[in-house]
Parts: C-alpha cells; structure tokens; sequence
C-alpha cells in the first residue's frame, strides 16, 4: 500500500466518523484527491503526500486549467486537497498546509471553450449525410473528439496507420513522435462507413492513396478545411462559442477526466510532453489507454 493510500484511509475515516458527511460527498472528495496522486505519481513519483509544497499544487492546477477543465471543477478540487491537507495538520502528520495559500480560481477567468456531449451531438445533427462529404465530416467530429487528435494529426492520418482490429490508431504528433491512440466505437463505426461508401468512389490522386480524409478531387485535406467544415457546422448548431478543431482535443479530455479517467492515460492519449522536464514521464500500457476510453469516454 503507497503512502498515498494510508493517508488517504485515514482522511477518509475523519471525513467519515468526525465530519459524518454523506457517502457521495466523501467519494467526491477521494475522487479529486486521487487526480493530485495521479499528477504527483506522473510527475513526481518520489514525492510523498507529506512532502507536496505549494509549488506542486499549484503545478496540478496548472495542469488541469490547460486540459480544459472547468473552473467550477477546479475549485472543488482544490476544495478537497485544501480538507485533505487540513485534516494533516491537525492530525499533527504535517507542520506546515501547502494548500492553505492558494486562492480559488475567479470564475470570470477566460479558459478555453470546451462542448459538452450533448453539444457535439447537436453539432452532428447539422451534418447533411445525403451528400457524400456529410459522411467524411460526420467521421472527422468523431475523430477529432473520440481520439483527441490534433488538426495536423487529423489531416495526416493514414489508412495503414489504423488498426480495425485492435481498436488503435498510429498517430504522428509535434516532433514526428508516434503514439497509439484508443480508437472509439463512434469514430470506427463513421471511419468505416466513410471509407466503403464514399472514399471508394473518390478519384484519388497519385502519392494521396493513403491518406484516410480526402477532398472530392482525391486530394489530402488541409487544416483551413477543417477549421471551416467546424465553423459552419458551428453556427448552423446556434453555439454561441469559439469553436476551432482544437476545442474538441479539449472536449475529449475534460470529457475523460471529469467522468473520472486517470490523468496519465489523458496524457498519454493527447501526446503531451511532461509538463516538468527534469522528471521522466511514465507511458501506461495499450490496454489501460483502451479500457480508459471504453469505461469514460461517451462516444466509445
């Protein structure tokens, strides 16, 4: 059992018997708890729960803030590691609370614009599948959102690098470095129908035949056509946001991480570097990035 755990049972305990709180209010509190444990192991693996400092907390709230989360979630984070860290200098287990100087982020602070499911579902509906790019842009939402690409990922990405089978896809980020990223059911199930009842009847042209996203001539897609595809589809849906490729990157990760996936598989998923460079980031298997967007993401 990490030093995590004992400590994390015994503030559960307080919460539980001193404080008498409701059962959902002290998972929600291990819950948020369990996101600072899952940064510090990612970042700072030697790092005890005794021995996070201000710095660090701040780094994590650095973090989430880039992912795209909500300030509301973020207060109520940092709400409970503020109880958490309390609850250690009161049990005389610290000697000093590194959460007791940090203020609560102003709800008027600009961060960037995420969709909620319920938005990207409205933003599908204004897809014209009668019309045979309706199909292609219906499989580029799914993408972008069901596997958090890039729109550089995104225009790149090859038949040969897609894996039906295993439910992965071979993608190319900033650097030429390679990650495999989850597959979602959505985005297979419009892949699929894309390539065999549009994309095959597409004249492609020679040195394009591996590129999955073509324009009617059979011709790659560049990164403008898909800022406008989502534009348009944008104020078709009457969003009143700033929507760009990039905000459905953002909608896939707070997506997973509010519903509770562990922030290195997001990481993982995205292909961020680590946020700290002097610490060596830690990959987490295929599997346990798959089971991540089986069990937490709603177009899986």
């Amino acid at each position: 059992m990490s030093n995590w755990n004992v400590y994390k049972n015994e503030f559960k305990a307080y919460l539980r018997i001193e404080r008498s709180l409701s059962e959902n209010t002290l998972v929600g509190y291990l819950e948020d708890l369990n996101k600072l444990e899952q940064f510090m192991e990612m970042e700072y693996p030697n790092v005890s729960p005794t021995r996070v400092t201000t710095e660090h907390i701040r780094g994590f709230l650095h973090y989430v803030t880039a992912l795209g989360l909500a300030i509301t979630s973020q207060n109520r984070i940092l709400s409970g590691i503020k109880a958490f860290y309390k609850f250690l200098l009161m049990d005389d287990i610290i000697d000093n609370n590194p959460a007791e100087l940090i203020e609560t982020a102003r709800v008027g602070r600009k961060l960037p614009d995420t969709l909620s499911n319920e938005e990207v579902e409205l933003l599908l509906k204004q897809i014209d599948r009668s019309k045979p790019e309706g199909e292609r842009n219906l499989a580029i939402i799914e993408v972008l959102y069901g596997c958090g690409l890039r729109v550089s990922e995104l225009v790149n990405l090859k038949i040969s690098n897609i894996y039906f089978e295993d439910e992965f896809i071979r993608v190319t980020g900033k650097g030429d470095k390679q990650r495999l990223v989850p597959l979602g059911g959505m985005a297979k199930k419009h892949i699929l129908l894309y390539m065999k009842e549009v994309r095959i009847h597409v004249p492609v042209q020679k040195g394009q035949e591996d590129f999955l996203f073509l324009n009617r001539r059979g011709k790659q897609l560049t990164r403008v056509m898909i800022f406008t595809i989502i534009k348009t589809l944008t104020e078709k849906a009457g969003i009143k946001k700033n929507i760009s490729p990039h905000t459905l990157r953002h909608s896939f990760a707070t997506e997973l991480l509010q519903r509770g996936a562990d922030l290195r598989a997001i990481q993982d998923m995205l292909g961020h570097e680590s946020i700290t460079t002097t610490e060596i980031y830690t990959h987490l298997n295929q599997a346990d990035l798959l089971d991540a967007i089986i069990q937490f993401h709603p177009r899986s």
